[in-house]
């Protein structure tokens, strides 16, 4: 994706701030100035791990001569972050020399995987000189997201209506865009020339709204509305979802809430828990907001309850149908 409008030409910079906690776009910022490379641009790309680069390492790579091309492309992932610090304060200050002195053919690029403080040395040395440039990478909030997925699905080569762009945002949020941009194209290949991608189209290929579908429902046995989650259920139902796969889904939902009840009581927040259960962040946000509508009592006889049903199930005692409006009608009275 091309990258937008700024004070500053992109071929002027000899060196680069990329930092921010929006990955997907920033990667597409470095492959962007990777692709001005051109045909040789491989054999003029290294690549430095800043969290172990020395002085003399960066230096070297930044003096080296290009081959057979006119410049030189130097990434260093990392180092400001670790510079920022305040315990390599001569590391810091060869940094600024080097920026000083950096040989026309070099274009040093700087990626950062967090927001670096306003008063960071090299930012603060990049915002008063011609040959640098900084750019901060964030995802876009919630409100403005739906007009990031149209933008998205044009940039593939098709349109999105804007319910289904908001749909789409509901469903996958912000928090993963490389993921969105992902289901964005395949929506577009979808639809097809001609068509705009719509609400009944997300709800068909997007594996996530299913997945939605039975958050919603778990809020609503949560809430104790049992006509809203019944609802919901036959949703699933009409959709052609599997008596057993949604019975499977809502009983993973529970297990998830209970280990989320647990970690969240023992100090862990919503992203800490999306790492320790290998979980998206959207998943675990949510799987936090309704472990707070259960006690964790309540949910251990919500799990005994369900794996009774499952069991009946595969017995032959109950139809899945039958044990799934079974399971609505008494989760949804469930109390202390």
């Amino acid at each position: 994706m091309p990258l937008p409008h700024t004070a500053k030409k992109m071929d002027s910079p000899r060196f680069y701030i990329f930092h921010g906690s929006d990955e997907f776009t920033r990667s597409e910022a470095v492959a962007d100035l990777r692709r001005r490379m051109g045909e040789l641009g491989e054999l003029n790309t290294v690549h430095l791990d800043g969290r172990t680069v020395t002085l003399e390492e960066l230096r070297r790579a930044c003096e080296t001569v290009p081959f057979l091309a006119d410049r030189r492309l130097v990434l260093v992932t990392g180092l400001l972050t670790r510079l920022g610090r305040g315990k390599e304060r001569g590391f810091l200050e060869g940094v600024l020399r080097l920026l000083q002195a950096l040989p026309e053919t070099t274009r040093l690029v700087f990626v950062e995987d967090g927001p670096l403080a306003g008063d960071h040395p090299v930012l603060k040395s990049a915002a008063g000189r011609e040959e640098g440039f900084v750019r901060q990478f964030e995802p876009p909030p919630p409100e403005a997201l739906p007009a990031w997925i149209q933008a998205r699905a044009r940039l593939h080569g098709g349109e999105m209506e804007r319910d289904a762009a908001v749909h789409l945002a509901q469903v996958i949020g912000p928090g993963d865009l490389r993921l969105l941009d992902g289901e964005i194209a395949k929506l577009v290949t979808y639809a097809g020339p001609g068509r705009a991608v719509t609400a009944d189209d997300v709800a068909q290929l997007v594996p996530y709204v299913q997945q939605a579908v039975v958050f919603d429902l778990v809020d609503a046995l949560g809430r104790r509305e049992g006509r809203q989650a019944a609802i919901l259920l036959h949703r699933l139902l009409d959709a052609g979802e599997n008596p057993l796969g949604i019975l499977a889904m809502v009983v993973r939902q529970f297990r998830l809430i209970i280990m989320t009840k647990d970690l969240t009581g023992r100090g862990e927040n919503p992203a800490s828990i999306a790492q320790l259960l290998g979980i998206h962040p959207f998943v675990a946000r949510k799987l936090h907001a309704q472990s707070a509508n259960f006690t964790l009592a309540q949910l251990e006889r919500i799990y005994r309850y369900l794996l009774d049903l499952d069991l009946s199930i595969k017995t032959g005692d109950m139809t899945p149908e039958a044990a799934l409006d079974l399971l609505v009608a008494g989760l949804s009275q469930v109390h202390e």
